[in-house]
């Protein structure tokens, strides 16, 4: 006779406790984006309703909850439109933070670069008094930015607020964690024994090495310049130069009790950033993490 053949039961046995933790897992992953997907709702609800409010009319807003659109966004739009220049605000909105992100990118890749590769005398120091200016609130700058400003001409232009855009201190200490974290000096040292200038290394090298570095830092002063309501109020005085925040506080000025045009005015203000942030907001959170891996 044939000897019977044993089966080994090890792996039906193993089996159960791999299903019952399979299940566990997609318990709390269920749970869990559950519970984000609430967060989210929450957060999002309220910009939900500036948009929905924008479409009443002023009655229906004072009279009852409204959560579905309505048919007053034209009216709300023509008679706003009446008092306040809503596209010439854009289109400032659009010039103060366009010149003021490509001055941060380009000057505070400049400075970051300088920090991070050359070791001159009081390199050390010179940074942590940069990084101590961070602790300054801006607000109390203006004084002083409106006199150095006026004594040079150009209070009432867009240049006043553009220009100060170039000493981004948290620029220059993002972007500096990323070079040297990123960038060997190797690479470097080959460029100058080819004979490449300095200028040259950074346009050529330094610049492409940092795209993911500079464009979260760019996405943030972008939204902070778009948002900005203390300098253009303080260094502008002409309503035709105003952004788009400037413009939605005279909105309430005008009709301060019209609130479908204020809510109108906000969502005109808050949307294109919104939407500017959850496209590109992957990149920013790419780029935070790239630059916080060091070796």
């Amino acid at each position: 006779m044939k000897p019977e053949k044993v089966v080994n039961q090890t792996p039906v046995l193993n089996q159960r406790p791999k299903n019952e933790e399979l299940r566990k897992q997609k318990l709390t992953s269920i749970a869990l984006y559950s519970i984000l997907i609430l967060l989210a709702a929450v957060c999002l609800f309220p910009f939900y309703l500036m948009i929905m409010y924008s479409t009443h009319t002023n009655a229906d807003i004072a009279s009852t909850f409204l959560v579905l659109p309505g048919t007053n966004l034209i009216d709300n739009f023509t008679r706003m439109t009446e008092n306040v220049n809503i596209f010439r605000g854009f289109m400032n909105s659009l010039i103060i933070a366009g010149g003021s992100t490509a001055l941060t990118i380009y000057f505070g890749g400049m400075t970051a670069y300088g920090f991070s590769k050359f070791k001159f005398k009081f390199n050390t120091p010179l940074f942590l008094f940069m990084l101590a200016t961070m602790m300054i609130p801006a607000q109390l700058s203006l004084i002083g930015s409106y006199r150095w400003l006026g004594m040079i001409g150009l209070l009432d232009s867009h240049a006043a607020i553009i220009l100060p855009a170039a000493a981004n201190t948290f620029a220059v200490f993002f972007i500096k964690q990323f070079i040297d974290g990123s960038v060997p000096n190797e690479i470097l040292e080959s460029a100058r024994i080819d004979g490449a200038g300095e200028l040259r290394i950074f346009h050529r090298i330094i610049l492409p090495m940092i795209i993911p570095a500079l464009a979260a830092i760019g996405i943030f002063t972008f939204i902070g310049s778009w948002n900005n309501f203390i300098g253009p109020l303080v260094l502008l005085f002409s309503e035709d130069k105003y952004p788009l925040p400037v413009l939605v506080a005279m909105i309430q000025g005008y009709y301060n009790t019209d609130y479908g045009l204020m809510y109108l005015g906000v969502a005109l203000s808050v949307v294109p950033i919104i939407i500017v942030f959850s496209i590109l907001s992957r990149r920013i959170m790419g780029s935070v993490a790239i630059g916080a891996v060091k070796g």
